[in-house]
């Protein structure tokens, strides 16, 4: 992905040094916390009430160090979020006047690490990367991005820009009202899959406007089916429990999520 040369959005804030421990979820494992993602973040969940559902003494008060003493501010991986944050600003802002008769709100770009406080609640790093609806933000903790590289095998750094832009869809999704009137239908199963699967389709949507951007390259578009296999439901129910059930889908299937 040539985003080197790319406008760097300031909606950022880097909270990176400031965390604390994370959150420890009955001991479970990576593709058991990931697969709880699936259910309760990224579907549009309630963080707050995921949170309330653990048992008390699983749950740790962040530890408050000096706010981003730890963080170098200005490292590469924070450049390259920054950049596509400032391409999917530059795409939306051009689309929703356009074709909703709305003007664009961004969203501001939480970088964490181990523990962040939304206004959905406390998450720990392994809750993976989120939106909030209720402060319009989105959260992310760059050791995400080394998962995906190394339990979902899906690395590239257009496959990192399609998680950014998949949570910015779900800001679209906030800002249209789609996503309030799931939660008033009860947020079923079926329901968060196609919103996951809208989300997905805004991400494809920033794509389609980046590589006529020349932002691009060959073999990006294949990074970003990989990490979209990755993180269907029936691939990480395979992971963590060696079977699918179709019926516990929150996301969609891998051919879902691709297409």
């Amino acid at each position: 992905m040539r985003w080197r040369n790319q406008r760097q959005s300031t909606n950022v804030e880097d909270r990176r040094g400031m965390g604390g421990k994370s959150i420890a979820i009955g001991g479970g494992s990576l593709g058991t916390l990931l697969l709880i993602l699936v259910i309760y973040l990224c579907g549009g969940g309630d963080l707050t009430q995921f949170l309330n559902q653990l048992p008390a003494q699983q749950q740790e008060a962040p530890r408050q160090t000096q706010p981003g003493a730890d963080a170098p501010q200005n490292d590469e991986q924070a450049q390259f979020a920054r950049a596509v944050l400032g391409s999917t600003e530059d795409v939306w802002n051009q689309i929703l006047p356009e074709q909703a008769r709305m003007n664009y709100r961004a969203p501001t770009l939480v970088l964490f690490t181990d523990q962040v406080r939304s206004a959905c609640g406390v998450a720990g790093s392994s809750t993976g990367p989120f939106y909030c609806p209720g402060d319009q933000k989105l959260y992310l903790d760059f050791g995400f991005f080394r998962e995906l590289k190394t339990e979902f095998k899906a690395p590239g750094d257009f496959a990192e820009a399609y998680v950014i832009a998949h949570e910015v869809g779900h800001h679209i999704q906030n800002l249209l009202g789609t996503m309030s009137k799931v939660h008033q239908a009860g947020n079923s199963n079926a329901l968060s899959v196609r919103l996951e699967l809208q989300a997905d389709c805004y991400a494809g949507v920033w794509a389609h406007y980046a590589d006529r951007k020349g932002l691009v390259e060959a073999g990006d578009a294949e990074e970003a089916l990989r990490a979209a296999s990755a993180v269907g439901d029936d691939a990480i129910q395979k992971r963590t429990r060696g079977y699918t059930a179709p019926e516990s889908f929150t996301h969609g299937s891998s051919k879902e999520r691709m297409n």
